[in-house]
């Protein structure tokens, strides 16, 4: 990778850090993890109470970049085809009939799932087809959605009657979960003094499709050494329970992270590592981007559903157990 590569992603990806940072109040983990997403070229779901700015931030990070965007409210009532497209019929002048495929609002860039959760399992597939394939099939054609194509999902932890939670399968399709925590006293009054106002704030778009190509591809280009591939291959392995396990996945997990989140866990740490200013991955690249990566993946049992043991904990003990392992 060229030098000059790197400090033009370098300065690009500040630039979209700066627009951001005009509409958002703090949260800076959560814009650094959501931009570890989309130049690794993958989905995320962001989990926290309303009113955090989740759907802001989705829609600020669209704004800066140079890309269409689409806002699905989810309800109960959601049909797939509201989100794929379907066939419509069309008459013209002289009574001809003909059919018409109308684009959902999957077809764009950047598409916000607004509480996930609260969509039927079957209108939920969809979407995650739409996800894993990047194509919708409908009346025998199979249309290629845009490229690049992010599905940014939230959803609301506290507020649980009436929704369907995401199977353990599905989420596996979102490269990281985001965890958007409650501000701060400080950030708290800026978010007043911010909206209060009625000042209208307008974000430059500072990075092209092409643009954000060349960041992934930078990232992709990072070299990662055999001791800190082994490094995240034994992380993932120790989220299964084993006689080699911590003992807290053996007392409270059911099942551990699958084939996905070693790659999640790599690709992540590459895009860390070049936002970092480095050409290799480090092994703190692979710890900083673990829970994120893994949290969404391990499933607790009964024992530690019922004692509320989060899998940030199953996580970070696991970290703390392979310290040894680093060389």
């Amino acid at each position: 990778m060229a030098q000059q590569t790197l400090e033009d992603c370098l300065q690009r990806v500040e630039l979209v850090r700066q627009e951001i940072g005009k509409v958002l109040v703090g949260q800076k983990d959560v814009v650094e993890q959501l931009l570890w997403a989309v130049f690794a070229g993958g989905h995320a779901l962001l989990e926290g109470v309303p009113g955090l700015g989740k759907t802001l931030l989705v829609r600020t990070l669209s704004q800066a970049f140079e890309l269409s965007f689409q806002r699905i409210q989810f309800t109960p009532d959601l049909m797939p085809t509201d989100i794929t497209g379907t066939n419509i019929l069309l008459v013209d002048e002289s009574g001809q009939q003909s059919f018409q495929f109308q684009k959902g609002p999957i077809f764009a860039h950047v598409v916000l799932a607004d509480e996930i959760n609260r969509a039927t399992p079957k209108t939920q597939s969809a979407l995650l087809e739409a996800m894993q394939e990047r194509t919708v099939s409908a009346g025998g054609v199979t249309r290629p959605l845009p490229d690049p194509f992010f599905v940014l999902a939230t959803q609301n932890p506290l507020e649980q009657e009436g929704t369907y939670p995401l199977p353990e399968a599905q989420m596996d399709r979102f490269l990281l979960k985001i965890d958007v925590p409650y501000p701060t006293e400080e950030e708290l009054k800026a978010i007043v003094l911010r909206t209060t106002t009625g000042q209208a704030i307008h974000v430059e778009k500072v990075a092209s499709a092409e643009q954000i190509a060349e960041i992934q591809q930078a990232a992709r280009d990072v070299l990662v050494a055999d001791a800190v591939l082994d490094y995240a291959v034994g992380l993932l392995l120790a989220t299964h329970p084993g006689e080699k396990a911590v003992a807290s996945v053996n007392q409270y997990v059911r099942n551990g992270a699958g084939p996905r989140g070693v790659q999640a866990m790599v690709a992540l740490a590459k895009v860390r590592a070049l936002l970092s200013g480095r050409y290799n991955l480090a092994y703190e690249d692979v710890e900083a981007v673990a829970l994120p990566a893994l949290r969404h993946r391990i499933f607790l049992n009964f024992e530690g559903e019922a004692n509320g043991i989060r899998p940030d904990r199953i996580v970070r003990d696991i970290l703390q157990g392979l310290e040894s392992k680093k060389v």
